[in-house]
């Protein structure tokens, strides 16, 4: 017996939404592979439920984008960015946007801060997880 894909209907959009997840997928599997310093560096203070117990997922697909770091229990999305985001780039503010219109926050931090600085770094991040409502 074969299945049929619910959003279907006959026209072929199952097919392509399994393909864009795929392609999603394998372009997220690729940015781990070549994280930059910055991000390897937060990612070895948040895995394995280091900070307060709340999981984080890297280079997590999120909607139509791939963000750098992402805790579901927290709805918290946190960005390592090089000195090009700062000032935000209309697409990161298109970025933050789509978020928090989903009640996703976003924090951003330039890769020196995490580098020179990750105390400050985990303090603030640290702050939005114990936020109320944002319980890991």
């Amino acid at each position: 017996m074969q299945r049929r894909c619910a959003t279907s209907g006959g026209d072929g959009r199952c097919s392509l939404v399994r393909g864009l997840l795929r392609h999603q997928t394998l372009r997220a599997r690729a940015l781990r592979r070549s994280s930059t310093g910055a991000e390897q560096a937060l990612w070895n203070l948040l895995r394995n439920r280091k900070l307060d117990g709340a999981k984080f997922r890297r280079q997590h697909p999120l909607g139509p984008f791939i963000v750098d770091f992402y805790c579901e229990s927290a709805k918290l999305v946190i960005e390592a960015d090089g000195a090009a985001h700062f000032p935000k780039p209309v697409c990161d503010l298109e970025r933050d946007q789509f978020f928090h219109r989903l009640g996703i926050s976003v924090l951003r931090f330039e890769n020196y801060l995490i580098l020179e600085r990750p105390d400050q770094v985990l303090s603030a991040i640290r702050q939005v997880l114990t936020r109320p409502g944002h319980a890991p």
